[in-house]
């Protein structure tokens, strides 16, 4: 029975990304790209911001023009211009001068700060002049020109992931779309003659599948796409021929039951009669311990275990970092954070034991009810996961690592 790690290593020692080769990247829109890897170094084409502008409403001046300046002491400008976001400045701010700006607009030629609108006053019976009450100092409330990001700057380095704000600045410079990595394609098979799909009627013994439900989004939330495959009966025909397709239309194949070693788990069987190297098998962690990885064609073979929550663990922490190195990011372990135990943890069996806890808004772990490898219920009010070593327990109070797949 192999360590986490070891599995972890031999998976990842065999994973390539898909950019290897031309197939394997594409033009995404930044519309649809968050999550996606991108396949290259990403430069900046321009300076952010393109231009000096006023960070607020106010006045463009010139600094040595308000030295003093005061609410009893003011300093009395002859406005020459108003420049909108947008617009542009004709001429050039001259000693006594100044222009009316808005937030966004550019910094007129001769100017060299923004006084606030607050810290002026008008006269309507005077309209020209401006009296400025407090002193501005050089280049106060102006967004200068690459202060921000500079021409040629690297914004992402290849491997890296699109957040939102990510996208946010390659739309800031001008970016329709950005070359990523091409998804790869992952197929969810759940094995068992007792399951059934959702709304059917149940017979004696049967039950509702639900792990292809639950591994689908998290799939997805590695940057893969999802493909879900029916329901496959407990035969040694129905898994190689259910096996055989998958494989066929996708990169990697995950299934759920029929791994561990049973009169009815016919999953690494059927994977070795169509040819698969299975690499390794079983994990010394709880839950989760019957968990296949093999390879066929260059296609990859997750078996997981039945048990949901057993696949849920196994997946987090085995089947995740595989897809994301498949796209070649460079960061594939779980989110982590400290946390502070509100309960106490045990753990007294002979394997790692990760536990699914609750973390509040003030970052104390609570358990999340029964931790045995079918509790659904306490999955729901679960988002992230702590590990508690063999024959361990954890006070309440102990300072903790949290593993978290849901925010």
């Amino acid at each position: 029975m192999l360590t986490l790690e070891e599995a972890q290593e031999r998976i990842l020692a065999v994973i390539t990304s898909a950019a290897a080769g031309l197939p394997g990247i594409e033009k995404v829109p930044l519309a649809d790209a968050l999550g996606r890897v991108v396949a290259a170094d990403v430069l900046a084409p321009l300076d952010l911001p393109l231009f000096d502008n006023s960070a607020m409403d106010g006045y463009a001046v010139r600094a040595a023009d308000v030295t003093g300046a005061s609410p009893e002491k003011s300093a009395a400008l002859r406005c020459v211009g108003r420049v909108a976001a947008g617009e542009m400045f004709a001429g050039e701010v001259g000693a006594g001068e100044c222009v009316r700006l808005f937030t966004g607009s550019p910094l007129p030629r001769g100017a060299d700060a923004v006084v606030m609108q607050e810290d002026t006053q008008t006269d309507p019976a005077q309209s020209a002049t401006v009296r400025v009450l407090d002193v501005a100092r050089p280049w106060e409330n102006v967004r200068l020109r690459g202060e921000d990001v500079k021409r040629g700057a690297l914004l992402l380095a290849a491997g890296e992931r699109l957040t939102a704000g990510r996208i946010g600045l390659l739309a800031a410079l001008g970016f329709a779309g950005i070359t990523a990595v091409r998804r790869p394609v992952v197929g969810l098979l759940a094995t068992g003659s007792e399951l059934r799909e959702s709304c059917a009627p149940l017979g004696p013994g049967e039950i509702y599948e639900s792990n292809r439900a639950l591994l689908a989004p998290l799939v997805r939330a590695a940057g893969a796409e999802a493909r879900v495959y029916p329901l496959v009966p407990d035969t040694a025909e129905a898994t190689r021929t259910a096996l055989d397709r998958a494989l066929a239309e996708c990169d990697a194949v995950i299934t759920s039951g029929g791994v561990s070693v049973g009169e009815f788990d016919f999953v690494k069987s059927a994977f070795e009669q169509l040819g698969g190297t299975l690499d390794l098998w079983k994990v010394a962690i709880k839950p989760g311990k019957p968990f296949v990885f093999g390879r066929l064609n260059g296609k990859c073979l997750f078996g997981l275990p039945g048990n949901p929550i057993s696949g849920l663990v196994t997946f987090l922490l085995l089947v995740r970092p595989a897809l994301l190195k498949m796209q070649g990011t460079r960061a594939t372990s779980l989110a982590a954070h400290p946390g502070v135990l509100a309960e106490p943890l045990v753990n007294r069996g002979d394997r790692r034991h990760f536990m699914r806890v609750k973390v509040d808004e003030e970052g104390r772990v609570h358990l999340a009810g029964m931790q045995a490898s079918h509790a659904l219920g306490a999955l729901a009010a679960a988002n992230a996961l702590v590990e508690v070593p063999l024959r361990t327990t954890l006070p309440a109070g102990s300072a903790v690592r949290v593993l978290r797949w849901e925010i």
